[in-house]
């Protein structure tokens, strides 16, 4: 019973950890591109739009379950530790946490918070200048621990296939 619950987190946090990684690497590879090239004024009311809309999506829910699965998964690591999977199960939920859950909260969110201030000041357009390029690289750090996480728990799940 114990290995269909893990196996269950590890699905569940695998397939998140996927759905987070395709969404940040689009965001990475050509939105904010795009809102670049909108300028100041457009890019920042499109920036803020997706963000009022994305709190409110099925991304939260995704992002915050998948979140605490990945989490759950590596505390769990730490009791099965010596069993096979445990170790990529334990990278898996701490780079999800810290690569993706810690960098959103550190960088991405304050980026954006800023950003929808007062989005139509002299300083919003002062901080649009750099938003993109910075936005971007923490977003990089989001889709690069997304898609490690994703690979470290489908490992986990073939390496602790057929365990009782």
């Amino acid at each position: 019973m114990r290995q269909l619950f893990t196996s269950g987190l590890l699905w569940s946090s695998a397939i998140g950890c996927g759905l987070m990684a395709g969404t940040y690497f689009a965001f990475s590879t050509f939105v904010m591109a795009s809102l670049a090239r909108l300028g100041p004024a457009a890019g920042i009311a499109a920036m803020n739009a997706i963000n009022v809309e994305i709190a409110t999506s099925l991304f939260m829910p995704l992002f915050l379950f998948t979140t605490l699965t990945s989490a759950a998964l590596a505390v769990m690591a730490i009791f099965r530790w010596g069993q096979p999977g445990a170790a990529v199960m334990l990278a898996g939920g701490v780079l999800y946490v810290l690569g993706m859950f810690v960098v959103t909260m550190v960088f991405n969110v304050p980026l954006n918070d800023a950003l929808a201030a007062n989005p139509s000041s002299t300083e919003a357009t002062s901080l649009w200048a750099r938003y993109p390029d910075t936005w971007i690289v923490w977003n990089h750090v989001r889709t690069a621990a997304s898609t490690g996480s994703f690979v470290m728990f489908v490992l986990a799940l073939i390496l602790t296939r057929g365990q009782k």
